[in-house]
């Protein structure tokens, strides 16, 4: 039985083990696949340590029933809310972060009492390789297994019957694997993506905002569903944001970045295409103001900052998902909310500067997965801070006690007993029906 908690902290303590036995490993595998520096392979190995963390220390806590207030009507008795094992969850994994955005929600469902199928990205082979090597290793069979392979396999298994389908991905993909969840009507959780824009307003500091910007953008070359798609800018501070920008750039990648130790690579070909031929039309419009460098032999494109004078360019059209930064003007506040509420709402949404009423704004008339102010992605490195889209960025969300209650079915129960049993609410029914309408509303 998987219910005990005796069996969950044993499937923790066997997951410990796979990742403090097999750290460097890990590192290896990220640097195989996207030439991650150790430090950017290191973040996604903490990721999954401070997840692991947070769950054997609560994990009594959120397994515990919680008491529900019963009504004096319904008086004697007792109601409880009990989280219970969904059954078998399948976890199809990404290829930008392959290790910690396969393996953490596995944390969450086997503390939930749950078995798993992990199906890892095809697209990031040496991360996927290691994971079937090791869950082996690690876990028996019938508590979690590895099916490595392409998207036809993934197809197959989504025709499967899973109590819960957990997917981190793209939007179009996403649609397929609801799609399919449908027919077995299984409940899925989709970590998608989307355009998160970062707003820099009057109040910023620019040399830090510059700092983090860069960071947040050049963090696995633009490869990470929360890192900020694209700038609206107040005028006034564009120039001076530009230089500072420039000026982090250097500083962190050098004189020649395709050559940067600290850069990671576009994962394959078709990504890499697609966003050489989005920098060329910039290029060919004269819109790169810094950066862009491209090393094809190595798939590298180095940051590039790119000036957007029309809202209907290409480059604020899709999601980049790499490293280009598109920089937009805008008068002021209201304008940069108006242009995000007429985009499909973000998984992660970023503003620099402005006031205490300025940041209540837009929390108040926007709609995004997660708000971060003066900093970018570091809102996910929160272990018990729930994490999930909105809208067309997805639903669901993990990290935490959201992870756990994910993977749970919250059953809820009520115990009575035999001692009073008034006639009253059993036929033939002879209760006045006001004195009825005030007793039990």
């Amino acid at each position: 039985m998987t219910r005990p908690e005796t069996w969950r902290r044993l499937q923790l303590k066997r997951f410990r083990d796979l990742i403090e036995k097999n750290e460097h490993n890990f590192l290896e595998a990220l640097s195989n696949d996207l030439r991650k520096p150790p430090t950017e392979a290191l973040f996604e190995v903490i990721a999954l340590k401070q997840e692991l963390k947070l769950t054997e220390q609560q994990l009594s806590r959120w397994m515990h029933p919680k008491r529900i207030k019963v009504p004096l009507s319904l008086k004697p008795g007792e109601a409880f809310v009990t989280p219970e094992p969904l059954g078998c969850v399948l976890i199809i994994g990404p290829w930008n972060y392959p290790i910690s955005l396969t393996l953490q929600p596995l944390i969450s469902a086997l503390a939930a009492g749950n078995t798993a199928i992990l199906k890892p990205s095809e697209h990031a082979p040496a991360s996927s390789a290691l994971i079937a090597k090791l869950i082996p290793k690690y876990f028996p069979a019938d508590v979690v297994r590895v099916f490595e392979g392409d998207g036809n396999l993934a197809a197959s298994l989504l025709e499967e019957h899973f109590d819960h389908i957990f997917f981190t991905g793209g939007s179009n993909i996403g649609r397929k694997v609801m799609e399919a969840a449908a027919k077995n009507l299984t409940p899925i959780t989709l970590e998608l993506g989307g355009k998160s824009p970062a707003i820099v307003l009057e109040g910023a500091d620019l040399e830090i905002t510059a700092r983090r910007i860069i960071w947040g953008k050049g963090i696995n070359s633009g490869q990470t569903c929360i890192a900020p798609n694209h700038l609206l800018v107040q005028k006034t501070l564009k120039r001076d944001l530009l230089e500072k920008m420039k000026t982090t750039l250097v500083e962190f990648y050098g004189q020649e970045p395709t050559k940067s130790k600290h850069i990671s690579k576009i994962i394959n070909q078709h990504h890499f295409l697609r966003l050489q031929a989005l920098l060329n039309n910039a290029c060919q419009k004269g819109q790169i103001v810094f950066g862009g460098e491209i090393d094809t032999e190595k798939s590298i494109i180095s940051p590039a900052l790119v000036d957007i004078s029309n809202p209907k360019d290409p480059l604020l059209e899709e999601e980049l998902f790499g490293p280009i930064l598109p920089i937009f003007s805008i008068p002021n506040l209201e304008f940069a909310l108006d242009a995000i509420r007429k985009q499909p709402k973000p998984l992660a949404l970023y503003m620099f500067g402005g006031s205490p009423s300025d940041q209540q704004r837009l929390l108040e008339t926007t709609s995004a997965g997660g708000v971060c102010f003066n900093d970018v992605i570091l809102q996910a490195g929160i272990p018990e801070m729930p994490f999930g889209g909105v809208g067309a960025s997805g639903m669901g969300r993990y990290h935490g006690q959201a992870g756990f209650r994910t993977f749970s079915n919250e059953k809820s129960i009520m115990q009575r007993n035999f001692w009073l049993d008034l006639k009253l609410r059993y036929p033939p029914y002879k209760t006045n029906l006001e004195l009825l309408n005030r007793l039990l509303s």
